[in-house]
């Protein structure tokens, strides 16, 4: 049984796929919240030997956002701890060792968008809608995920009317890797990780912790960082093997060391 009340996490061939599951619509309250973030800075006790993870959601939608009857409770006495919790969940899919995918169908809304701009790559299936309500229920939050995604006019367009965007107008901006039919989202997805954990544990894991730290350095910070990486890729043996595979034309055998 699983430890979790609200996730599902199943691991196959180093892909963890982790559901939400809190009927109709997946929205997610503060123990939800802290479930996210138990599970994600803890995959490895979670997932182990997973090297990517896809963020799905059980049932029509991907998630409908935060529990609202929360939202009648809030004072600003109680905001800071509450707002905290939020953050920590949505930070540790962010900072999961591991490259996370989302796979989007349904809605995505408000903290639904944010779970997803957390995630490394969104797939999404034909038909998802994303959107950012908050305007709409008296809360801020969700517009600067949004803009890993979209441009900032399409960010505030969404944030100042809270409508609906559909998938196919934000994937013409280039945050969305895929749109797919709806039955062909977890094969998607699937295919996209497999791609990913094909290479070294090593590499990944170094390459998840570049990606971070390097999204919002300047250029030349940026790249300097990176190149520190390398050398501290040369002392493991999985660097080695790569380019042995190389040149003798072979398939590697990493061992993750």
């Amino acid at each position: 049984m699983s430890e979790f009340q609200f996730l599902d996490v199943r691991t196959t061939d180093h892909v963890a796929t982790v559901t939400m599951d809190n009927p109709p619509v997946n929205a997610v309250g503060l123990p939800m919240y802290d479930e996210i973030k138990a599970l994600f800075t803890g995959i490895e006790q979670h997932a182990p030997g997973a090297r990517a993870v896809i963020l799905t959601g059980a049932g029509k939608h991907f998630c409908g956002g935060n529990d609202l009857d929360e939202f009648l409770t809030m004072t600003p006495e109680n905001t800071g701890g509450r707002m905290l919790r939020v953050r920590e969940a949505f930070w540790s899919i962010y900072d999961c060792p591991a490259p996370v995918i989302a796979a989007v169908h349904g809605v995505a809304v408000g903290t639904g968008l944010a779970l997803a701009a957390s995630c490394d790559m969104v797939v999404a299936a034909e038909g998802a809608r994303f959107g950012l309500p908050e305007i709409q229920v008296g809360a801020m939050g969700g517009a600067k995920h949004a803009s890993r995604l979209v441009p900032q006019a399409l960010v505030r367009r969404m944030h100042f009317t809270g409508d609906m965007v559909p998938v196919e107008e934000l994937a013409r901006y280039g945050g969305i890797d895929s749109v797919v039919p709806a039955e062909r989202l977890l094969t998607a997805a699937e295919e996209l990780a497999r791609r990913i954990v094909r290479h070294s544990p090593v590499a990944i894991r170094t390459a998840k912790r570049s990606l971070n730290r390097i999204e919002y350095m300047e250029l030349k910070e940026g790249y300097t960082y990176e190149q520190s990486l390398t050398g501290e890729l040369s002392a493991h043996d999985d660097a080695k093997e790569a380019v042995r595979a190389f040149f003798e034309r072979r398939e590697p055998r990493y061992t993750g060391k």
